[in-house]
């Protein structure tokens, strides 16, 4: 039952924050609440727009104009504090949610190669509504039920207007996302995966920054919903063949390879565009650089892992035979992603535009771990995918809340010196640029690492062009940080202080689980271990990962 809560916290911290009023204030209800100041203006039998010249009218009018703004400032001040109790509601809700997946953690069975805390909901024909995680997706509701906090914590300060539904967004966007990961049903997995796109549409077209904001919401839209599109055609066919869209049921079903290959490119083409894969990848880059900070912290930590996920649940597990086959293929694409990006995000003098370049190449290497059909790779393709969920974000509040509060400008070139007024920031800032490039002791290195390891076994040739995004990142990483951190202090920038203690916390926040995890990845590993090796193998008594590494 532990994962229907999961499900249902923000659905009810959404419902509670819903039912407390917090609106704009108008005339109409200021004289609706208060007798008093009706009164008065029906004493005065003018309109108060226009005020008499005579000393008794004026009175009356200033009279009138002195009570109207107490009523206002009282009526303001309400708001601000239903304004207030609702960030607390969604910020208590989404670490309630954080707190019961870490129990969640502690109470999973890493010995057992079936899905844990399964609920069966079968009120449905079609399909059933069934619950259940395993080691893979265990990592990926942590991971989404740690960042939407810091996503709506990061918000807090910046969003003034229609704060309550942009709470709710990001609470609904909590459930939807984790759903993605607990259903063991594809028809399921299919809605939920789509589920979020109208809330995330809406987030970057009303909440988003810059003229080009609508522009970047249909873009997002649009180009994954119609890729997406293929995915539902093979899910109608798999129905229409076996009967079931239940990932038990269709993992014991033999299709023939011809029947594999033409459903695994149609789940591909979908999983493509939300990694994203080139040439379809132009939607990332302007919904980051549009969306809100919340906006962009959701889209490159958990957003960008339904397809890791997805790759993984589906393309690897439904169909080993197609995978396989295809593998050289979804090799060539990840490297011309890789190379091209990272070529890409040199050249880019937008701070977020940059950074959301520099996770398209990291989903490439994700993508070639998953694809190197060995476990060490599919290991390290699942560790990247986290580090890349705590690093990204970090980087987005770096350039897209520090630096843009401050400055309002995202232009690299109009930054210089930052260290010399902000020397903590650029600290912290430093220490992610490198977590970014793959430095040891972080856990996008262990997860790179075992990446191009287990790649290596299978083509040499693929993994040495692929170890160039490792130069290729350094570069474009470094070279950003150089040119905003050193020289003397830009004419163009007012002084402006350090971090705040919010900003901070964030940070360092984001920072621990980085190094921690690089330096003890094990804590991931034991629990990775039977469930990536009964994902490739089935094997009923798998060895461990120390064993299983020592063999290699």
């Amino acid at each position: 039952m532990i994962i229907n809560e999961l499900l249902l916290i923000p659905i009810l911290g959404s419902i509670i924050i819903a039912l407390i009023p917090v609106k704009e204030i108008s005339e109409k209800e200021v004289i609706a609440k208060w007798g008093k100041l009706q009164t008065i203006k029906n004493s005065m039998n003018l309109d108060t727009s226009v005020l008499s010249t005579s000393h008794t009218d004026a009175h009356r009018a200033g009279a009138y104009a002195t009570i109207k703004k107490e009523i206002e400032k009282e009526i303001k001040n309400e708001n601000l504090n239903r304004t207030k109790t609702i960030k607390i509601i969604a910020l208590a809700t989404s670490i309630l949610n954080f707190i019961l997946s870490l129990y969640l953690w502690i109470e999973f069975d890493s010995s057992s190669n079936h899905y844990q805390f399964v609920y069966n909901f079968e009120s449905l024909n079609f399909c059933h509504f069934n619950l259940g995680i395993d080691g893979i997706s265990l990592y990926f509701v942590l991971l989404t039920t740690f960042l939407t906090p810091i996503a709506i914590f990061s918000n807090m300060g910046n969003i003034t207007k229609n704060i309550k539904y942009f709470l709710i967004s990001f609470l609904l966007l909590e459930t939807l996302q984790i759903a993605v990961f607990v259903v063991l049903d594809l028809f399921l997995f299919y809605i939920f995966f789509e589920s979020i796109l109208p809330i995330l549409f809406l987030i970057i077209l009303i909440y988003g920054t810059g003229e080009d904001r609508i522009r970047s919401s249909f873009l997002f839209f649009l180009y994954t919903l119609a890729g997406s599109l293929f995915m539902l055609l093979a899910i109608l066919q798999i129905y229409n063949y076996v009967g079931s869209t239940d990932f038990t049921i269709l993992s014991l079903t033999e299709i023939s390879l011809d029947s594999q290959i033409i459903l695994w490119a149609a789940f591909f083409l979908a999983l493509a565009v939300k990694t994203p894969l080139i040439p379809v990848h132009m939607w990332l880059p302007r919904a980051h650089t549009s969306a809100p900070l919340g906006g962009s912290i959701l889209l490159a930590g958990t957003v960008l892992k339904f397809s890791t996920y997805g790759m993984l649940r589906i393309l690897i597990y439904l169909f080993p035979d197609a995978t396989n086959y295809c593998n050289p293929l979804v090799q060539v694409i990840a490297i011309v992603t890789l190379i091209y990006a990272s070529l890409a995000t040199i050249l880019q003098q937008d701070t977020k535009t940059l950074i959301a370049y520099s996770s398209i190449c990291h989903m490439a290497v994700v993508v070639l771990g998953i694809f190197s059909n060995s476990f060490i790779g599919i290991v390290g393709a699942i560790l990247l995918g986290i580090g890349h969920g705590f690093v990204s974000p970090a980087l987005f509040l770096s350039v897209g809340g520090v630096i843009y509060d401050r400055f309002h400008k995202r232009d690299i070139e109009y930054f210089k010196g930052l260290v010399l007024k902000m020397p903590v920031f650029i600290i912290l800032f430093f220490i992610f640029i490198l977590a970014n490039t793959g430095i040891p002791l972080t856990l996008n290195f262990i997860g790179e690492q075992f990446s191009l390891i287990g790649l290596w076994e299978r083509n040499p040739i693929i993994t040495v062009l692929g170890a160039s995004g490792i130069i290729l990142s350094a570069c474009y990483s470094i070279w950003m940080y150089n040119r905003i951190s050193y020289g003397s202090y830009s004419p163009y920038l007012a002084p402006m202080p350090d971090l705040n203690r919010t900003e901070f916390n964030l940070l360092i926040t984001l920072l621990i689980p980085t190094v921690l995890l690089g330096i003890f990845p094990d804590v991931i590993l034991e629990t990775l271990n039977v469930s990536v090796t009964n994902l490739l193998y089935n094997i009923p008594n798998p060895l461990s990962f120390t064993a299983w590494a020592y063999t290699l």
